[in-house]
Protein backbone atom coordinates (compact mmCIF):
# COMPACT_ATOMS: atom_id res chain seq x y z
CA UNK A 1 0.00 0.00 0.00
CA UNK A 2 2.97 2.29 0.54
CA UNK A 3 2.68 5.93 1.51
CA UNK A 4 -0.98 6.30 0.83
CA UNK A 5 -3.82 8.29 2.29
CA UNK A 6 -6.99 6.66 3.57
CA UNK A 7 -10.19 8.50 4.44
CA UNK A 8 -12.95 7.14 6.65
CA UNK A 9 -16.39 8.76 6.73
CA UNK A 10 -18.14 8.13 10.03
CA UNK A 11 -17.19 8.76 13.65
CA UNK A 12 -19.09 5.91 15.23
CA UNK A 13 -17.34 2.91 16.72
CA UNK A 14 -17.01 1.19 13.35
CA UNK A 15 -15.49 4.17 11.56
CA UNK A 16 -12.77 4.75 14.14
CA UNK A 17 -12.15 0.99 14.41
CA UNK A 18 -11.45 0.84 10.67
CA UNK A 19 -9.07 3.81 10.96
CA UNK A 20 -7.30 2.09 13.87
CA UNK A 21 -6.87 -1.08 11.84
CA UNK A 22 -5.25 0.86 9.00
CA UNK A 23 -2.74 2.68 11.21
CA UNK A 24 -1.88 -0.54 13.05
CA UNK A 25 -1.28 -2.52 9.88
CA UNK A 26 0.34 0.23 7.81
CA UNK A 27 2.40 2.58 9.98
CA UNK A 28 3.05 5.82 8.15
CA UNK A 29 -0.19 5.74 6.19
CA UNK A 30 -2.04 9.04 6.45
CA UNK A 31 -5.51 8.37 7.85
CA UNK A 32 -8.26 10.94 8.33
CA UNK A 33 -11.66 10.29 9.90
CA UNK A 34 -14.47 12.67 8.90
CA UNK A 35 -17.39 12.99 11.33
CA UNK A 36 -20.24 15.39 10.65
CA UNK A 37 -21.13 15.94 14.33
CA UNK A 38 -19.10 17.84 16.92
CA UNK A 39 -18.43 14.63 18.87
CA UNK A 40 -17.81 10.96 18.23
CA UNK A 41 -20.43 8.24 18.71
CA UNK A 42 -23.26 10.76 18.39
CA UNK A 43 -25.83 8.45 16.84
CA UNK A 44 -26.17 4.65 16.70
CA UNK A 45 -23.07 3.97 18.77
CA UNK A 46 -24.08 6.37 21.51
CA UNK A 47 -27.74 5.37 21.62
CA UNK A 48 -27.59 1.58 21.72
CA UNK A 49 -28.18 -0.71 24.69
CA UNK A 50 -24.51 -1.33 25.47
CA UNK A 51 -24.88 -5.10 25.01
CA UNK A 52 -21.91 -7.22 23.91
CA UNK A 53 -23.53 -10.11 22.05
CA UNK A 54 -22.24 -13.69 22.22
CA UNK A 55 -23.60 -14.93 18.87
CA UNK A 56 -26.92 -16.52 19.81
CA UNK A 57 -29.04 -15.25 16.92
CA UNK A 58 -26.99 -15.20 13.75
CA UNK A 59 -27.29 -17.77 10.98
CA UNK A 60 -24.14 -19.92 10.97
CA UNK A 61 -21.82 -19.10 8.09
CA UNK A 62 -22.86 -15.46 7.83
CA UNK A 63 -20.56 -12.51 8.41
CA UNK A 64 -22.64 -11.64 11.47
CA UNK A 65 -22.00 -15.04 13.04
CA UNK A 66 -18.30 -15.06 12.23
CA UNK A 67 -17.47 -11.46 13.12
CA UNK A 68 -19.61 -11.32 16.27
CA UNK A 69 -17.72 -14.28 17.74
CA UNK A 70 -14.32 -12.83 16.86
CA UNK A 71 -15.31 -9.26 17.70
CA UNK A 72 -16.53 -10.10 21.22
CA UNK A 73 -13.12 -11.50 22.13
CA UNK A 74 -11.29 -8.52 20.63
CA UNK A 75 -13.60 -6.09 22.40
CA UNK A 76 -13.17 -7.82 25.75
CA UNK A 77 -9.39 -7.59 25.39
CA UNK A 78 -9.58 -3.94 24.36
CA UNK A 79 -11.76 -3.01 27.33
CA UNK A 80 -9.40 -4.79 29.73
CA UNK A 81 -6.41 -2.99 28.22
CA UNK A 82 -8.07 0.42 28.52
CA UNK A 83 -9.85 -0.10 31.87
CA UNK A 84 -13.27 0.33 30.26
CA UNK A 85 -16.20 -1.33 32.08
CA UNK A 86 -16.99 -4.80 30.70
CA UNK A 87 -19.45 -6.82 32.76
CA UNK A 88 -20.32 -10.40 31.77
CA UNK A 89 -23.64 -10.24 33.58
CA UNK A 90 -25.18 -12.85 31.28
CA UNK A 91 -28.44 -13.16 29.43
CA UNK A 92 -31.55 -15.31 29.43
CA UNK A 93 -33.61 -15.82 26.26
CA UNK A 94 -36.95 -16.96 27.63
CA UNK A 95 -39.86 -18.83 26.04
CA UNK A 96 -43.09 -18.02 27.87
CA UNK A 97 -45.61 -20.12 25.97
CA UNK A 98 -45.75 -23.37 24.05
CA UNK A 99 -46.21 -21.66 20.69
CA UNK A 100 -42.66 -20.30 20.97
CA UNK A 101 -40.97 -23.65 21.57
CA UNK A 102 -40.32 -24.42 17.90
CA UNK A 103 -38.50 -21.10 17.48
CA UNK A 104 -36.78 -21.64 20.81
CA UNK A 105 -35.40 -25.03 19.73
CA UNK A 106 -34.20 -23.57 16.44
CA UNK A 107 -32.48 -20.74 18.31
CA UNK A 108 -30.69 -23.23 20.54
CA UNK A 109 -29.38 -25.05 17.46
CA UNK A 110 -28.15 -21.77 15.97
CA UNK A 111 -26.43 -20.69 19.20
CA UNK A 112 -24.81 -24.10 19.56
CA UNK A 113 -23.54 -24.04 15.96
CA UNK A 114 -22.03 -20.61 16.61
CA UNK A 115 -20.16 -21.89 19.65
CA UNK A 116 -21.75 -19.53 22.16
CA UNK A 117 -19.59 -20.09 25.26
CA UNK A 118 -21.21 -21.65 28.31
CA UNK A 119 -24.64 -21.91 26.68
CA UNK A 120 -27.16 -23.85 28.79
CA UNK A 121 -30.79 -24.79 28.31
CA UNK A 122 -32.80 -24.15 31.46
CA UNK A 123 -36.10 -25.55 32.65
CA UNK A 124 -38.76 -23.37 34.25
CA UNK A 125 -37.38 -24.30 37.67
CA UNK A 126 -33.80 -23.51 36.59
CA UNK A 127 -34.67 -20.00 35.37
CA UNK A 128 -35.07 -18.58 38.87
CA UNK A 129 -31.61 -19.81 39.85
CA UNK A 130 -30.17 -17.37 37.31
CA UNK A 131 -32.83 -14.65 37.45
CA UNK A 132 -34.98 -15.06 40.59
CA UNK A 133 -37.78 -12.79 39.30
CA UNK A 134 -37.95 -14.09 35.72
CA UNK A 135 -40.63 -16.53 34.53
CA UNK A 136 -41.04 -18.85 31.57
CA UNK A 137 -41.29 -22.41 30.27
CA UNK A 138 -37.64 -22.65 29.25
CA UNK A 139 -34.64 -20.41 28.67
CA UNK A 140 -31.23 -20.28 27.07
CA UNK A 141 -28.57 -18.92 29.40
CA UNK A 142 -25.59 -17.16 27.83
CA UNK A 143 -23.19 -16.27 30.66
CA UNK A 144 -20.71 -14.60 28.26
CA UNK A 145 -23.16 -11.96 27.04
CA UNK A 146 -21.87 -8.70 28.50
CA UNK A 147 -22.45 -4.97 28.76
CA UNK A 148 -20.01 -2.14 28.18
CA UNK A 149 -19.80 1.59 27.45
CA UNK A 150 -19.52 1.94 23.68
CA UNK A 151 -18.98 5.69 23.78
CA UNK A 152 -15.94 5.18 26.00
CA UNK A 153 -14.71 2.43 23.68
CA UNK A 154 -15.10 4.71 20.65
CA UNK A 155 -13.14 7.50 22.29
CA UNK A 156 -10.37 5.13 23.33
CA UNK A 157 -10.09 3.76 19.79
CA UNK A 158 -9.97 7.29 18.38
CA UNK A 159 -7.21 8.18 20.86
CA UNK A 160 -5.14 5.29 19.47
CA UNK A 161 -5.72 6.56 15.93
CA UNK A 162 -4.51 10.05 16.84
CA UNK A 163 -1.56 8.71 18.85
CA UNK A 164 -0.46 6.75 15.77
CA UNK A 165 -0.50 9.92 13.64
CA UNK A 166 -4.03 9.74 12.27
CA UNK A 167 -6.47 12.63 12.28
CA UNK A 168 -10.06 12.83 13.50
CA UNK A 169 -11.96 15.80 12.11
CA UNK A 170 -15.23 16.66 13.83
CA UNK A 171 -17.92 18.97 12.42
CA UNK A 172 -16.96 17.84 8.91
CA UNK A 173 -20.09 16.78 7.00
CA UNK A 174 -19.39 15.18 3.64
CA UNK A 175 -21.38 16.75 0.79
CA UNK A 176 -19.79 15.09 -2.22
CA UNK A 177 -17.53 12.25 -3.36
CA UNK A 178 -15.67 12.38 -6.68
CA UNK A 179 -13.23 9.98 -8.32
CA UNK A 180 -10.43 11.70 -10.21
CA UNK A 181 -7.11 10.47 -11.55
CA UNK A 182 -7.18 7.26 -9.58
CA UNK A 183 -7.88 9.07 -6.31
CA UNK A 184 -11.02 10.02 -4.40
CA UNK A 185 -11.89 13.63 -3.58
CA UNK A 186 -14.23 14.09 -0.64
CA UNK A 187 -16.02 17.43 -0.48
CA UNK A 188 -16.53 18.69 3.07
CA UNK A 189 -18.96 21.49 3.89
CA UNK A 190 -17.12 24.69 4.70
CA UNK A 191 -13.68 23.31 3.94
CA UNK A 192 -11.27 22.20 1.25
CA UNK A 193 -11.76 18.78 -0.38
CA UNK A 194 -9.96 15.86 1.26
CA UNK A 195 -8.18 13.82 -1.41
CA UNK A 196 -7.34 10.22 -0.56
CA UNK A 197 -6.16 7.07 -2.30
CA UNK A 198 -8.92 4.99 -0.73
CA UNK A 199 -12.14 5.94 1.01
CA UNK A 200 -14.13 3.84 3.47
CA UNK A 201 -17.71 4.90 4.15
CA UNK A 202 -19.14 3.73 7.49
CA UNK A 203 -21.86 6.35 7.76
CA UNK A 204 -24.61 4.36 9.48
CA UNK A 205 -27.93 6.16 9.06
CA UNK A 206 -26.65 7.91 5.92
CA UNK A 207 -24.76 5.01 4.32
CA UNK A 208 -27.09 4.85 1.30
CA UNK A 209 -26.80 8.59 0.64
CA UNK A 210 -23.02 8.47 0.79
CA UNK A 211 -23.09 5.50 -1.57
CA UNK A 212 -25.16 7.59 -3.97
CA UNK A 213 -22.63 10.41 -3.73
CA UNK A 214 -19.96 7.91 -4.75
CA UNK A 215 -22.01 6.95 -7.81
CA UNK A 216 -23.02 3.55 -6.52
CA UNK A 217 -26.37 1.74 -6.53
CA UNK A 218 -28.89 3.48 -4.23
CA UNK A 219 -30.32 0.16 -3.05
CA UNK A 220 -30.40 -1.09 -0.35
CA UNK A 221 -31.89 2.05 1.14
CA UNK A 222 -31.80 2.90 4.82
CA UNK A 223 -35.13 2.96 6.66
CA UNK A 224 -34.77 4.46 10.14
CA UNK A 225 -36.46 2.62 13.01
CA UNK A 226 -36.65 4.37 16.37
CA UNK A 227 -36.14 2.16 19.41
CA UNK A 228 -37.54 3.57 22.65
CA UNK A 229 -36.48 2.63 26.18
CA UNK A 230 -38.14 2.78 29.57
CA UNK A 231 -36.11 3.12 32.77
CA UNK A 232 -37.04 0.91 35.73
CA UNK A 233 -37.42 2.66 39.08
CA UNK A 234 -34.52 2.53 41.50
CA UNK A 235 -36.67 0.46 43.90
CA UNK A 236 -36.92 -2.37 41.38
CA UNK A 237 -33.84 -2.04 39.20
CA UNK A 238 -32.07 -4.86 41.08
CA UNK A 239 -34.81 -7.38 40.27
CA UNK A 240 -32.90 -8.28 37.10
CA UNK A 241 -29.28 -9.30 37.52
CA UNK A 242 -28.29 -9.28 33.85
CA UNK A 243 -30.52 -9.39 30.78
CA UNK A 244 -33.84 -11.07 30.03
CA UNK A 245 -34.88 -11.35 26.36
CA UNK A 246 -37.83 -12.87 24.51
CA UNK A 247 -37.49 -15.49 21.78
CA UNK A 248 -37.18 -13.36 18.63
CA UNK A 249 -39.33 -13.69 15.54
CA UNK A 250 -36.94 -14.84 12.77
CA UNK A 251 -38.85 -12.75 10.20
CA UNK A 252 -37.43 -9.57 11.73
CA UNK A 253 -33.92 -8.38 12.62
CA UNK A 254 -35.22 -6.86 15.87
CA UNK A 255 -34.88 -8.84 19.10
CA UNK A 256 -38.04 -7.72 20.87
CA UNK A 257 -38.56 -5.70 24.05
CA UNK A 258 -36.20 -6.91 26.78
CA UNK A 259 -34.65 -6.03 30.14
CA UNK A 260 -31.04 -4.84 30.00
CA UNK A 261 -28.67 -3.67 32.69
CA UNK A 262 -26.35 -0.75 32.03
CA UNK A 263 -22.81 -0.49 33.32
CA UNK A 264 -24.08 2.44 35.38
CA UNK A 265 -26.26 0.00 37.34
CA UNK A 266 -29.53 1.21 35.82
CA UNK A 267 -32.07 -1.22 34.35
CA UNK A 268 -33.88 -0.45 31.11
CA UNK A 269 -36.71 -2.03 29.16
CA UNK A 270 -36.77 -1.91 25.37
CA UNK A 271 -36.28 -1.15 22.61
CA UNK A 272 -39.35 -1.36 20.43
CA UNK A 273 -39.05 -0.71 16.68
CA UNK A 274 -41.14 2.14 15.24
CA UNK A 275 -40.55 3.65 11.82
CA UNK A 276 -38.93 7.04 12.46
CA UNK A 277 -39.95 10.16 10.53
CA UNK A 278 -36.41 11.50 10.64
CA UNK A 279 -33.14 9.62 10.28
CA UNK A 280 -31.87 11.09 13.50
CA UNK A 281 -35.31 11.39 15.05
CA UNK A 282 -34.94 10.42 18.69
CA UNK A 283 -38.24 12.02 19.67
CA UNK A 284 -41.69 11.27 18.29
CA UNK A 285 -42.07 14.89 17.22
CA UNK A 286 -38.85 14.87 15.16
CA UNK A 287 -39.85 15.03 11.50
CA UNK A 288 -37.79 15.64 8.37
CA UNK A 289 -39.70 16.20 5.15
CA UNK A 290 -36.70 15.04 3.10
CA UNK A 291 -36.22 11.87 5.15
CA UNK A 292 -39.93 11.09 5.05
CA UNK A 293 -40.03 11.65 1.29
CA UNK A 294 -37.14 9.22 0.82
CA UNK A 295 -39.02 6.55 2.79
CA UNK A 296 -42.36 7.04 1.02
CA UNK A 297 -40.88 7.08 -2.49
CA UNK A 298 -38.80 3.94 -2.00
CA UNK A 299 -40.52 0.83 -3.43
CA UNK A 300 -38.99 -1.39 -0.75
CA UNK A 301 -40.86 0.46 1.99
CA UNK A 302 -44.26 -0.29 0.45
CA UNK A 303 -43.40 -3.97 -0.06
CA UNK A 304 -42.30 -4.11 3.58
CA UNK A 305 -45.40 -2.29 4.82
CA UNK A 306 -47.78 -4.60 2.96
CA UNK A 307 -46.09 -7.68 4.39
CA UNK A 308 -45.79 -6.51 8.00
CA UNK A 309 -48.43 -3.84 8.63
CA UNK A 310 -49.95 -5.69 11.59
CA UNK A 311 -46.63 -5.77 13.39
CA UNK A 312 -46.11 -2.09 12.57
CA UNK A 313 -49.43 -1.13 14.16
CA UNK A 314 -48.60 -3.20 17.24
CA UNK A 315 -45.29 -1.34 17.61
CA UNK A 316 -46.99 2.05 17.28
CA UNK A 317 -49.49 1.10 20.00
CA UNK A 318 -46.61 0.12 22.31
CA UNK A 319 -44.89 3.40 21.56
CA UNK A 320 -47.97 5.42 22.48
CA UNK A 321 -48.89 3.46 25.61
CA UNK A 322 -46.51 2.56 28.42
CA UNK A 323 -49.06 0.03 29.62
CA UNK A 324 -49.08 -1.71 26.22
CA UNK A 325 -45.28 -1.54 26.08
CA UNK A 326 -44.94 -3.20 29.47
CA UNK A 327 -47.68 -5.77 28.80
CA UNK A 328 -45.12 -7.60 26.66
CA UNK A 329 -42.14 -7.12 28.97
CA UNK A 330 -43.95 -8.09 32.17
CA UNK A 331 -44.54 -11.59 30.82
CA UNK A 332 -40.83 -12.22 31.45
CA UNK A 333 -40.43 -10.36 34.75
CA UNK A 334 -43.93 -10.12 36.27
CA UNK A 335 -42.78 -8.08 39.28
CA UNK A 336 -42.03 -5.09 37.03
CA UNK A 337 -45.04 -3.46 35.40
CA UNK A 338 -46.14 -0.13 33.94
CA UNK A 339 -46.15 1.57 37.34
CA UNK A 340 -42.44 0.85 37.81
CA UNK A 341 -41.06 2.56 34.70
CA UNK A 342 -40.62 6.00 33.17
CA UNK A 343 -39.78 7.09 29.64
CA UNK A 344 -36.06 7.11 29.00
CA UNK A 345 -33.88 7.60 25.93
CA UNK A 346 -34.15 6.22 22.43
CA UNK A 347 -31.99 5.25 19.49
CA UNK A 348 -32.47 5.02 15.75
CA UNK A 349 -31.45 1.88 13.91
CA UNK A 350 -30.26 2.12 10.31
CA UNK A 351 -32.06 -0.81 8.70
CA UNK A 352 -31.09 -1.55 5.10
CA UNK A 353 -34.00 -2.68 2.92
CA UNK A 354 -33.74 -3.99 -0.64
CA UNK A 355 -36.08 -2.75 -3.37
CA UNK A 356 -38.26 -5.86 -3.02
CA UNK A 357 -38.88 -5.06 0.66
CA UNK A 358 -36.48 -7.65 2.03
CA UNK A 359 -34.82 -6.63 5.28
CA UNK A 360 -31.08 -6.97 4.80
CA UNK A 361 -30.05 -9.21 7.66
CA UNK A 362 -26.32 -9.76 7.24
CA UNK A 363 -23.53 -7.19 7.19
CA UNK A 364 -23.18 -5.91 3.64
CA UNK A 365 -19.87 -4.43 2.54
CA UNK A 366 -19.03 -3.59 -1.07
CA UNK A 367 -16.04 -2.16 -2.92
CA UNK A 368 -15.60 -0.34 -6.21
CA UNK A 369 -12.91 1.94 -7.65
CA UNK A 370 -11.18 3.02 -4.48
CA UNK A 371 -14.30 3.21 -2.29
CA UNK A 372 -15.37 0.67 0.32
CA UNK A 373 -19.00 1.01 1.41
CA UNK A 374 -20.38 -0.44 4.62
CA UNK A 375 -23.95 -0.64 3.35
CA UNK A 376 -25.50 -2.47 6.30
CA UNK A 377 -24.04 -2.82 9.78
CA UNK A 378 -26.82 -3.14 12.37
CA UNK A 379 -26.53 -5.00 15.67
CA UNK A 380 -24.21 -6.72 16.50
CA UNK A 381 -22.00 -4.20 14.68
CA UNK A 382 -20.77 -2.58 17.91
CA UNK A 383 -19.83 -5.97 19.35
CA UNK A 384 -18.22 -6.91 16.05
CA UNK A 385 -16.59 -3.56 15.27
CA UNK A 386 -12.95 -4.52 15.73
CA UNK A 387 -13.49 -7.72 13.73
CA UNK A 388 -15.40 -5.88 10.99
CA UNK A 389 -12.49 -3.44 10.78
CA UNK A 390 -10.06 -6.34 10.28
CA UNK A 391 -12.37 -7.85 7.66
CA UNK A 392 -12.54 -4.57 5.73
CA UNK A 393 -8.76 -4.28 5.84
CA UNK A 394 -8.33 -7.89 4.69
CA UNK A 395 -10.69 -7.36 1.76
CA UNK A 396 -9.32 -3.95 0.79
CA UNK A 397 -5.54 -4.20 1.09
Amino acid sequence: MGEQTVGVVGGGILGVAIAREVVRRRPGTEVVVLEKEDRLAAHQTGHNSGVVHAGIYYRPGTLKAELCTRGRLLLREFCAEHAIPYDECGKLVVAVDQAEMGRFDALERTATANGVPGLRRLTAADITEVEPHAAGLAALHSPATAITDYVAVTRAIADEVVAAGGEVRLSSPVVGIRRSGGRVAVDVAGGAPVVVDHLVVAAGLHSDRLAGMAGEEPSPAILPFRGEYLAVSRAKQDLVRGMVYPVPDPRYPFLGVHFTRRVSGELEVGPNAVLATRREGYRRRDVSAADLRDVLTYPGFWHLARAHWRTGIDEVVGSASTRAFMRKASRYVPAIDAGDVVRAGSGVRAQAVDRDGSLVDDFRITQADGVTLVRNAPSPAATSSLAIAAHVADETW
